[in-house]
């Protein structure tokens, strides 16, 4: 007999061979038909996969995130079986679940395939969905798998294969398909109930630019027709959102080719958006006793080699800058820390100075390749609120519970409120990735993993995603179409110090090593004004628009009270314009709306006489008539952060 125990700390015995599917029947066959895969002893494995003797169960359904990926992987092969059907003589590269669906990378050699296909292969996976074929794990030599590879010709799963090692390697098998794999997948063919592929794309395979451009496929597949339907109409709502749709309307910033891909230009209204985003951070640290640093946007290649930057990305940065000193080599700043751990080393440091807090909007520059960028999600340029907390190791906990705490007031003012914390530490097997000592590293992680924990914050554990010197807590924070983005982050440092020698003087006039903690609760402006401009369309905070009013005088006879106002709400810090265009009212309060002005201030002649304004704002309409006085108070009440 074999036991299992399960998340409630029940323990059940079962014949040997046992699968977790036949755990859940055992239980009801409700639930069975609902388990996609299981978590067995902290692993995901097939539901029809014999149980070992003593196992941890959890049973994955479609409410688990691991029970969706699972479903998605599994209908990424159904998409390949459907298109080694329609195309004989494919070639499959990978065929990975994502965040929503998955894709394949497909080599269809001399056909053109385009969109336009998309519809057939649809059916044809809907087809085979139907057959119910059981997904069906293979143990096989590598030496069996690379004559399977070869006979049928395809050189990518053979180059997958020179990476594995003989014993470590399954084949998976539905219906006429066979496909190299790790796995999990679902019972059967038949859980995949509406298919919609979504989108084709070119991708290099292996990302590499020297090697063959493939064909991206990206699908998603849902149990219920109801869910595909709802997710369609979210995927509309998202082109409305589009920060790259919304920032041309809003003008808030614009690219070019002959400055460079990836390098965003920011336009007035832009970057009165980031100066007030910046003022408002900036106040916040001030209050919490940061000190602000500007360091240069280049640097001595020596200054990245010592942080060890250099060596962990300086291939795939931007080239060094030769001067005309022979010898001589400067690197585009890749990341603020290095520049702010050489001025702390600028003069000596007590045990009294510390805690020290550099702060910083340091532009950094970091080459992207040019199929990863994307609007200001993914650019080549961008400037991060960073900063860096140096202090004594009994410092640690409370500073970084105080970073937790700006985080989380950063995340209220905004409208974020749907977050998880993630803390991400080293890979459980491989450490060649990670610099420093053992020690240090168990030290910061079991500190972060407490912070949290005092906190409240609901926490996930991430495995491997620890930055290479030190472990870090990532905000994921869902938007209002609830997709999840990595925002805020945290990270403690102990190796930096090291690398760079710092010292502090403690109180028995020895030297020691502070600990150094990197934050920053916006991550990078670019990206975090990306996210907000689809969180909330476009319509941001009042306190945050860069346009907050703008003053629509009925007729030209008007305009000048129209800028007597203006200069008025001007003169209180609330910003806005004049619309004296020849225009009839009602275009003007339209042009407003849709350039999601929050207030239209209406003037003519009761307006004039009564020194008062007719006020409207947006998404509401007609607030009635106030005096100019009265609306300023009104608004500072409203634009209360």
């Amino acid at each position: 007999m074999i036991k299992v125990t399960l998340p409630d700390n029940s323990v059940r015995e079962y014949e040997q061979g046992a699968s977790a599917l036949d755990v859940a029947k055992s239980i009801s066959e409700g639930l069975a038909r609902n388990v996609l895969a299981a978590e067995v002893n902290g692993e995901v494995w097939d539901a029809t996969r014999s149980l070992p003797t003593e196992s941890n169960l959890k049973l994955l359904t479609w409410n688990d995130a691991d029970g969706k990926s699972t479903y998605w992987h599994s209908s990424a092969h159904l998409l390949a079986e459907a298109l080694e059907a329609l195309y004989p003589g494919v070639k499959l590269g990978i065929g990975p679940a994502i965040e929503n669906g998955f894709y394949y990378d497909v080599d269809f050699g001399d056909h053109e395939f385009s969109s336009e296909d998309l519809p057939k292969v649809e059916a044809k996976m809907a087809e085979l969905a139907k057959q119910k074929n059981e997904y069906k794990r293979q143990e096989i030599s590598k030496s069996d798998a690379v004559k399977y590879y070869e006979e049928k010709g395809d050189e990518y799963k053979l180059d997958l294969l020179s990476g594995l090692e003989d014993g470590s390697i399954t084949f998976y098998h539905q219906g006429n398909f066979t496909d190299l794999c790790r796995g999990p997948h679902i019972p059967n063919t038949g859980f995949i109930k509406s298919v919609k592929l979504m989108s084709v794309a070119g991708a290099y395979w292996r990302g590499d630019e020297k090697n063959k451009m493939l064909t991206r496929i990206y699908g998603i597949t849902f149990p219920k027709k109801k869910e595909l339907d709802e997710y369609l109409e979210r995927l509309e709502e998202a082109k409305k959102r589009d920060h790259r749709k919304l920032g041309q309307e809003l003008d808030l910033f614009t690219f070019s080719q002959k400055v460079g891909q990836g390098l965003p230009m920011w336009l007035p209204k832009g970057t009165v958006l980031r100066e007030r985003l910046t003022a408002f951070l900036k106040k916040a640290q001030t209050r919490l006793g940061y000190l602000p640093v500007v360091t240069p946007h280049i640097g001595g290649k020596e200054l990245y080699v010592t942080s060890g930057h250099y060596a962990k990305y300086g291939e795939d940065s931007f080239q060094p800058i030769h001067t005309p000193n022979e010898g001589e080599e400067y690197l585009l700043k890749p990341m603020n820390c290095p520049h702010h751990c050489e001025i702390y080393k600028s003069r000596p440091r007590s045990y009294r100075d510390l805690p020290i807090r550099m702060a910083e909007f340091g532009t950094v520059y970091r080459y992207e390749q040019s199929g990863e960028l994307h609007g200001l999600t993914r650019v080549r340029s961008f400037t991060q609120d960073d900063a860096h907390i140096f202090c004594r190791p009994d410092q640690v906990k409370e500073e970084f519970a105080k970073v937790i705490d700006l985080v989380l007031y950063v995340f209220k003012s905004l409208g974020f409120e749907d977050y998880v914390a993630q803390v991400s530490l080293r890979d459980l097997e491989d450490r060649s990735k990670y610099i420093g000592d053992e020690n240090l590293w168990e030290e910061a992680e079991r500190n972060i993993q407490e912070v949290a924990k005092e906190k409240g914050l609901n926490t996930i554990i991430e495995y491997g995603e620890a930055a290479f010197y030190g472990p870090k807590l990532d905000f994921m924070v869902r938007d209002a179409l609830g997709r999840s983005w990595q925002l805020g982050t945290i990270q403690v440092d102990y190796q930096l110090p090291n690398r760079f020698e710092l010292e502090y003087k403690d109180s028995d006039n020895t030297m020691k090593r502070p600990v150094m903690i990197h934050r920053a609760p916006f991550g990078s402006l670019e990206r975090f004004i990306a996210i907000l401009i689809e969180h909330t369309g476009g319509n941001f905070p009042l306190w945050l628009s860069p346009e907050q009013f703008v003053v629509l005088p009925v007729s030209d006879k008007y305009n000048d009270y129209a800028q007597e106002v203006a200069f008025m709400l001007q003169e209180n810090d609330i910003e806005g314009y004049v619309d004296d265009r020849n225009e009839k009212i009602g275009r003007k309060i339209r042009d407003a709306e849709v350039q999601k002005v929050p207030f239209m201030l209406i003037v003519g002649e009761k307006e004039e006489e009564s020194k008062a304004v007719s006020v409207r704002r947006k998404g509401e309409g007609d607030l009635g008539t106030m005096e100019v006085k009265a609306f300023v108070d009104f608004f500072k009440e409203e634009a209360k952060v």
